[in-house]
């Protein structure tokens, strides 16, 4: 316990006459620079509220309004016409400031002077709103942009102002829009038309057009109503009934993995590397803080919402009997970290000062140093995070909400976020394929008690150096976690770097007090429900197949040859690998995003198509001529590529029925056809990894600085999960996921058919595929 007090650097004792208070001076100093560092925050970020408040306008705009305002006046030039005077009425009289009408003009200037500039910053966020909402540039033909487009693009420049903050957009990002009734159940028949046969979906469409002309109507009242009223009319009732009201494990079923650089090794120190990368994450969140981090531009032109970051760091899920919550902090000091059994809280600041990387090393080495044994349950502690979301909750609210549970739970729970130091090696070599697999699923669930599946993140150090992420997934999508790993890995990488012995550079400070261990006292009971726990977690994770490989042959260079999209292309392949293996067509769910939105998240593309299985077909039969199969491949790429816009902008199907959805269950109304939409599974979920959002470095010039993307489990047992990341210009990542106990499914054996589909299309354009 001496650690601990040291580590708070307060300490007290009980004499008989009462609390005995000893206050160091090195106590109150730090006490007094972690206000100061507050403090500042505060400033900065009501600095920034003014900023973004006015934004495109700055107080340099405002300056030049009142000069120009003034400087008319003396030149005998009335541009308020007016204005002026009629406000220099209405200015008390005085001994004030006010007394010489000299002082009164001059506040009549101003205040007519920042009417105007208001005025223009109003006039400015609307019509660049006005703007934001068309999407017609999407559906154009590649470098055959409209005179329109062109003159649109000019005017959003021109509106975007020069600096923008990270949140400056917010306001001016258009609302989604609540597609049609009509609109939506059309796309949504002509989507599982190739799944049914005639009198399957005959019935169908009774269905639908029944709840069309009968139900919709009133459904789609409430839900324009609330789409006037919030500020985003999905997003809210996505996270709490998709994510939060789930009650089966995050781990596998809701959380997903994302992977280091695979080609290049920094370090084979692992609390070195784990220095490097932890100062980047804060410095990334300081960065986060103050709004210096760009806005994503779609285009370089079209501002993506930033909303989701803000949940970013101090995130941790809050396990409920019926739901869970999130719960935010605006700051937070330290990380909780998780070592052979062990828990430990590491401090990220001396004072108001973040902790240098070779200070954060020296702190993990002492963890890693540390040979004292787990207390009697600690080590599988947070199989509970792993294991179902009621049992968890009432674990929780009977063995930790009071004492030293309680305390040492808030620290991990109020963490930045939860790093762990695994004792495994795992990483990325070609000349063994199923190490890569090894390393998902190291990611994806671990030994099932080695992660805190709550946290926004775990940050994951493998023995060797390697790293990576487990991700809850509430809180926002991979794209945004994707942001902040590339600038973690290029911070690491291009500006932090390492001594030639593999250690952080500088000078540790030995002066800091050690990581704080914490203190637990869990009952028998309390232990037989972590056991309970992680029994249920470690049959899941064992269930788990995850095959992971790299496909050499080509990338997304070769592809545009074909004439379509990269991803258009592997979305095809995907059918044809599919029904190869299971010799039958299923519902595919494709992730798009819908940030071009305010708070926009995601939304569903269904890739099996009419066009899709028409293609594949006449590949499976092999009768076709070579132009004939082209012709229906370029048919089914432009009809993905022109669902994806739909989606992207609104248009989609699946979050509008679902919408229509909650309604219906909050108005106590019956609807089959939805009841029956919304149980349809999904037994191919795919998904593709963002990869170099912010250009830290130039991937021409660095071909070996790749991350091989990420991974998740799937979302069916009967299913396949599958993420790829089209990494650079010769190669791409796939990451397959299923489920041993369906003897329909095997993950190994289906990306070997998305490896055959893949040459296959591209045999039909003659692309030439590099030695694999």
């Amino acid at each position: 316990m001496a650690e601990a007090h040291q580590a708070v650097a307060f300490q007290f004792t009980v004499t008989p006459d009462g609390v005995d208070f000893r206050l160091s001076r090195e106590a109150l100093k730090h006490i007094y620079l972690s206000g100061i560092n507050s403090w500042k925050k505060r400033l900065i970020r009501i600095k920034n509220g003014i900023l973004r408040g006015v934004y495109p306008g700055s107080p340099t705009s405002w300056l030049v309004v009142v000069m120009a305002t003034v400087g008319s006046s003396y030149c005998n030039v009335d541009v308020s016409m007016g204005l002026v005077c009629y406000i220099q009425k209405y200015l008390p009289e005085g001994y004030g400031p006010y007394r010489t009408p000299q002082t009164r003009a001059l506040v009549s200037m101003a205040i007519f002077s920042t009417g105007v500039w208001m005025l223009g910053i109003f006039f400015f966020r609307q019509t660049l709103k006005l703007l934001l909402s068309y999407h017609g540039w999407m559906f154009e033909m590649h470098g055959r942009t409209s005179r329109f487009t062109k003159v649109w693009a000019i005017c959003v420049r021109l509106l975007s102002g020069r600096r923008p903050m990270l949140y400056s957009f917010q306001t001016s990002l258009p609302k989604l829009p609540v597609p049609k009734v009509s609109a939506t159940i059309q796309r949504y028949l002509e989507s599982v038309r190739p799944l049914l046969n005639d009198e399957d979906y005959y019935r169908k469409e009774k269905l639908a057009k029944e709840f069309q002309e009968k139900t919709a109507p009133r459904l789609q009242k409430y839900l324009i109503l609330k789409s006037w009223w919030a500020t985003n009319y999905v997003s809210d009732w996505w996270e709490e009934y998709i994510y939060l009201r789930g009650r089966n494990p995050l781990m596998v079923n809701s959380n997903y993995y994302v992977m280091d650089f695979v080609f290049t090794k920094n370090t084979d120190v692992q609390a070195a590397r784990l220095g490097n990368i932890v100062h980047a994450m804060i410095t990334y969140r300081r960065k986060l803080d103050r709004e210096q981090i760009k806005p994503v531009m779609a285009l370089g032109i079209v501002p993506m919402c930033s909303y989701q970051m803000e949940r970013m760091f101090n995130t941790t899920r809050i396990p409920g009997k019926e739901t869970d919550v999130l719960q935010h902090l605006a700051e937070s000091r330290h990380v909780a970290v998780y070592h052979r059994g062990r828990f430990f809280k590491v401090w990220l600041y001396d004072g108001s000062s973040l902790l240098k990387p070779r200070d954060l090393e020296l702190q993990f080495q002492r963890i890693l140093d540390d040979s004292s044994p787990p207390q009697p349950g600690e080590e599988r502690l947070a199989a509970l995070t792993a294991g179902g979301r009621t049992e968890w909750a009432q674990a929780r609210q009977t063995f930790f909400s009071s004492g030293k549970n309680k305390a040492s739970l808030d620290t991990i729970e109020r963490a930045a976020f939860f790093v762990t130091l695994d004792e495994e090696s795992h990483c990325y070599d070609p000349e063994d394929e199923a190490s890569l697999s090894l390393y998902g699923k190291a990611l994806l669930h671990g030994n099932c008690y080695n992660r805190w599946f709550d946290k926004s993140f775990t940050l994951i150090a493998f023995k060797n150096g390697q790293l990576g992420l487990n991700t809850e997934h509430s809180w926002a999508d991979a794209p945004i976690v994707g942001h902040l790993w590339e600038f973690a890995l290029g911070t690491d990488t291009f500006h932090l770097g390492y001594s030639d012995t593999g250690n952080c550079l500088g000078q540790p400070n030995l002066m800091l007090a050690p990581p704080q261990r914490l203190q637990w006292d869990i009952p028998e009971k309390c232990q037989a429900a972590i056991d309970s726990s992680y029994q249920v977690a470690r049959a899941l994770a064992e269930n788990v197949e995850l095959y992971c490989f790299q496909f050499l042959p080509f990338g997304k260079g070769l592809i545009k040859k074909c004439r379509t999209s990269p991803d258009a292309f592997v979305q095809i392949a995907l059918q044809l690998a599919h029904f190869r293996d299971r010799s039958k067509f299923c519902l595919t769910y494709e992730a798009s995003m819908t940030r071009m939105f305010r708070e926009g998240r995601t939304e569903t593309v269904r890739s099996c198509t009419s066009e899709s299985t028409a293609f594949v077909q006449a590949m499976v039969e092999g009768t076709h001529k070579k132009a004939d199969l082209q012709n229906l491949f370029r048919k089914a790429s432009e009809k993905h590529q022109n669902m994806y816009r739909l989606a992207m902008t609104g248009h989609g199907i699946d979050r509008h029925l679902f919408c229509l959805y909650v309604v219906s269950k909050y108005l106590g109304v019956s609807s089959p056809f939805l009841a029956e939409v919304l149980s349809e599974p999904w037994r191919l979920s795919t998904s593709q990894s963002a990869q170099f959002q912010i250009g830290m470095f130039d991937p021409k010039k660095y071909p070996n600085h790749l991350g091989a993307g990420g991974g998740f489990g799937p979302v069916v047992d009967d299913g396949y999960g599958v993420s790829y990341m089209i990494a650079g210009e010769n190669t791409i990542f796939f990451h397959v996921s299923s489920m041993f106990s369906s003897s329909e499914t095997n993950a190994q054996r289906f990306g070997n058919h998305i490896r055959q589909a893949l040459l296959d299309i591209a045999d039909l354009f003659q692309v030439p595929k590099a030695d694999s």
